[in-house]
């Protein structure tokens, strides 16, 4: 009787181990991008939000000669952002200027608690504290 020879073939467990290293160190890289890429997303939302405030804001200027104290009185309406608390406008003159906060709620994948400012004049980069890695390019 002839009897035939299998070859057994699998990982050793240091070739486990090197797989498992290898993953973890690309885990490291990738991760933290991969949540700041998330997170400028969500930020993206308050900018899309407080422009068209703004633009809302200037329409009606235009038509009143001074700016709207509550956003029910713009031209556009618009649903609440998810990922960030809303102020209501505010002003030391309703006629020459005005500004809104948008400030970060929840979890931030990192990063803290963090506002954007918008004016009669667009993003309020001196009065924002949001992470100038997270700002969209304007």
């Amino acid at each position: 009787m002839k009897m035939i020879a299998f070859k057994k073939s699998a990982f050793s467990l240091v070739e486990l181990t090197i797989i498992v290293v290898t993953l973890g160190v690309l885990a490291t890289f990738a991760v933290p991008r991969f949540m700041t890429l998330a997170e400028k997303t969500k930020a993206s939302e308050a900018f899309t939000y407080l422009t068209q405030i703004e633009n809302a804001q200037g329409r009606y200027n235009a038509e009143h000669g001074k700016y709207a104290k509550k956003t029910k009185e713009l031209d556009v309406k618009l649903d609440k952002p998810e990922f960030f608390d809303v102020t209501s406008p505010s002003s030391s003159d309703w006629d020459t200027n005005w500004e809104m906060t948008l400030t970060r709620n929840g979890a931030s994948s990192g990063y803290a608690r963090y506002t954007v400012v918008f004016d009669q004049d667009g993003y309020k980069c001196s009065a924002s504290t949001i992470p100038s890695d997270l700002v969209p390019n304007l």
